[in-house]
């Protein structure tokens, strides 16, 4: 996450611009500019912390005099009451920081905290938790980030680091093998190495593929799991396999058990609950 620095740094600048405006007036009205202060940010939930660096990168922007000290890194375990970081400096400053360091944290924390509480219903089993793209625009790289923080696996990145092809990609190409053929002859034309993944909607569309061949995955859209468990012998070990779909804590297991390598859940970062932090005054 870190290796994308000058585009936090502009991203952590835009939410700052968004929030501050022309001026933090609360705080400009009552707070002397020459008074100095401490706070401390405190888990208020259990849960599994994501984005220290980055709540400390907007105190830093907001103010290069504010310390701030991290007690707990990416990836740990918080329980209520842990101390998450402390921050000194100009009282203003870290009045200013808060909410937007705040709103950083708690959300990447609340999708680490989901997918760590997922991943572990996988225990015992070898089939890994994938993200997909149903991302907050231009967060993508930061819950990614919380992803991998919290035990998933991240699939692309993007439109451009690998091949899906959906089932309104086949549709408007004329069919599976049309896809497959023209994908494999873009990619030679343009000499790129990409993954190829497509999806297949039942078991017709599954043989299909497997007559054709010329891909690298196979995602298995909304198969109950018997037919899961029947495509993922079908297909026996020859291609990664994929389960998507409505897939929910209540079913995971079950899906998993099928033998299926990979279960992808848009759910990890576009329906979740932030993990409760407060930034307190001492």
């Amino acid at each position: 996450m870190l290796t994308y620095k000058a585009n936090l740094d502009e991203l952590i600048r835009m939410a700052l611009r968004e929030d501050v405006g022309d001026g933090d007036h609360s705080t400009l009205a009552c707070i002397p500019a020459n008074a100095q202060g401490k706070a401390k940010m405190v888990a208020k939930k259990p849960g599994v912390l994501c984005g220290a660096e980055v709540g400390r990168r907007v105190f830093e922007l907001v103010d290069e005099r504010l310390h701030v000290e991290l007690l707990k890194k990416d990836g740990d375990c918080l329980e209520k009451g842990d101390v998450v970081m402390l921050v000194e400096g100009p009282s203003a400053s870290i009045l200013t920081a808060e909410r937007t360091a705040l709103n950083f944290m708690q959300r990447l924390s609340g999708i680490a905290t989901e997918t760590h509480r997922m991943v572990s219903m996988l225990e015992g089993l070898n089939t890994r938790l994938l993200d997909t793209r149903k991302t907050t625009p231009n967060m993508r790289l930061l819950e990614k980030y919380a992803v991998k923080c919290g035990g998933g696996t991240n699939h692309r990145i993007g439109l451009y680091d690998m091949v899906m092809l959906k089932d309104n990609h086949i549709d408007f190409a004329g069919g599976i093998a049309a896809a497959i053929d023209r994908t494999h002859e873009y990619l030679k034309s343009k000499g790129k190495d990409l993954k190829i993944e497509i999806e297949v909607r039942n078991l017709d569309e599954l043989q299909q593929v497997l007559d054709h061949g010329g891909v690298d995955r196979i995602m298995l859209d909304n198969f109950d799991t018997t037919t899961l468990r029947e495509a993922v012998r079908r297909i026996d070990h020859r291609y990664e396999t994929e389960a998507s779909g409505g897939i929910t804590d209540a079913t995971l297991r079950s899906y998993a058990e099928t033998g299926v390598d990979f279960i992808s859940v848009g759910a990890l970062t576009h329906h979740i609950k932030s993990l409760d932090l407060s930034l307190l005054a001492e």
